[in-house]
């Protein structure tokens, strides 16, 4: 079936087999928007948190990275048990525990218990984002992919941007004592349904005989060591020592012992990860790109809102409600990716790196322009608008792009080692990016003003790195 006749979800001429994958795909992405928007819903919610529990800095950073620690840890592993024993397996599992860890979040008493539920809620999300990508790739067939890569892209996008406003909503219903807790509690009652439809809608187990399908414990303990040290140092921001950065070359060490290990074990049984799936220049490139991007897409998100809010005093809820703009436009542009994707290729890409770039270009344009008493709000709107529409043309196509050669055996595992760059991605720009927000806020006397344009430029500078292994791709590609 051509992309073109791809019958949309509630289209009354599809069959009960291409209305069980769009309802399959549906439940997916509604898991997907929940465990990701978890990942920046909880920034806001951080001072309630603090006044609630009496947690100090350190306990505020683990609520935070912690997360973002055990999602990176687990993703690949999680993908290859999706591959070898089915996906709807692991993503009911992984939904039922992101459910449990939610309610055990809202319902803390302490910080440790808070940061116990967090790392237990980032390992759940996990577990279940690979098995979205997967299912994609195992539902659907070549150019029909790309419609709903364009759907996860806008999910990935929404989901990352909005999450301040959800906080902020939620907060300012809930109150300021308790509101934070409406933050996890409302996961409940959308994983008990996922959890359900996810049983009812997914396919189960592929065949296949169960000894060629054990898994690589040996390359799990190897990557789980090597992401783990390379992360560490990177959202632990409370550690002032400078020999936590010795942890990122031993983490590199660690995944080179994986790399060998992966090429050996490969030669006998099934690897974790497949390396070879690296001789594809759309998965190396991709999956680079994708890495960069993110390094200073998620950073944006959280420079704005320590501008609004620590620095301009504006509420959780406006400081929510100042980022929508990216949001929508990243929705409008993810729909239209998906669809043009296969027609225009990695140009697309490129197109949409060069528009964030612009837009976040003009935000500090705009803001250097602005008259003193300007509602900062209103100014960022139309570049912010604009960025989002460009981020909608890099993440759902590139994601397309990225796995478009990546054979169904390998879907869950390629589409883990995907997001695995782009948690550490997130990490180290945030980690980069923060880092000059916060040296240029101690340099200027705490002007907030002059920490978000220096941090944001620099934040420009990482995607545009981004947008140059994109122009290496197309360069590449028209001479083959």
């Amino acid at each position: 079936m051509s992309a073109a006749r791809a019958p949309r979800p509630a289209d009354a001429t599809a069959s009960p087999d291409d209305r069980r994958r769009w309802q399959a795909l549906g439940v997916g992405l509604v898991a997907a928007f929940m465990t990701l928007l978890d990942v920046s819903i909880v920034n806001v919610a951080v001072p309630s948190m603090d006044r609630a529990l009496g947690a100090s800095p350190s306990d505020l950073q683990w609520v935070l990275s912690g997360y973002a620690l055990t999602f990176g840890l687990v993703l690949v592993s999680a993908g290859r048990f999706g591959d070898a024993r089915g996906r709807r397996t692991a993503f009911v599992f992984g939904i039922a525990l992101f459910t449990l860890a939610s309610a055990l979040a809202g319902l803390a008493p302490s910080p440790a218990w808070l940061i116990g539920a967090r790392l237990l809620q980032g390992a759940a999300a996990g577990v279940v984002n690979p098995q979205v990508t997967g299912l994609i790739q195992e539902l659907f067939q070549g150019p029909e992919r790309s419609r709903p890569f364009g759907l996860l892209g806008a999910t990935i996008g929404i989901s990352t941007a909005v999450g301040p406003l959800v906080g902020g909503l939620l907060i300012a219903i809930g109150g300021e004592e308790h509101g934070w807790r409406w933050v996890f509690f409302v996961n409940v009652p959308v994983g008990i349904v996922a959890v359900v439809l996810g049983w009812r809608l997914l396919p189960g187990r592929p065949a296949g005989p169960a000894n060629h399908r054990r898994l690589d414990l040996v390359g799990v303990l190897l990557l789980g060591t090597g992401v783990l040290l390379v992360l560490l140092p990177l959202v632990q921001q409370e550690w002032q020592s400078r020999a936590k950065w010795l942890l990122v070359p031993a983490g590199l060490l660690a995944l080179a012992a994986f790399a060998a290990w992966e090429r050996w074990h490969a030669r006998r049984r099934e690897p974790l990860f497949d390396l070879r799936l690296f001789a594809f220049r759309s998965y190396a490139l991709g999956s680079l790109i994708a890495l960069v991007y993110f390094g200073g897409f998620t950073a944006i998100f959280f420079i704005f809102t320590l501008y609004l809010q620590d620095g301009l005093g504006y509420s959780a809820l406006v400081a929510g409600l100042a980022i929508t703009p990216f949001a929508l436009g990243s929705a409008a542009a993810s729909a239209l990716g998906g669809r043009i994707v296969n027609r225009f290729g990695r140009p697309l890409v490129a197109v949409g790196l060069l528009t964030v770039v612009v837009g976040l270009g003009a935000v500090v344009g705009v803001l250097d322009l602005a008259p003193a008493g300007a509602v900062v709000p209103w100014l960022t709107a139309a570049p912010l608008l604009v960025a989002g529409l460009g981020s909608g043309l890099v993440i759902a196509p590139n994601q397309t792009l990225t796995l478009s050669q990546v054979p169904v055996p390998q879907a869950g595992s390629g589409a883990g080692m995907l997001q695995t760059g782009q948690r550490i991605g997130s990490a180290a720009g945030i980690a980069a990016v923060g880092s000059v927000f916060f040296s240029a806020l101690a340099g200027s006397d705490g002007d907030y003003s002059v920490a978000f344009r220096h941090s944001l430029l620099l934040a420009a500078a990482v995607i545009a790195l981004a947008l140059v292994a994109a122009l290496v791709d197309v360069t590449l590609g028209h001479r083959h």
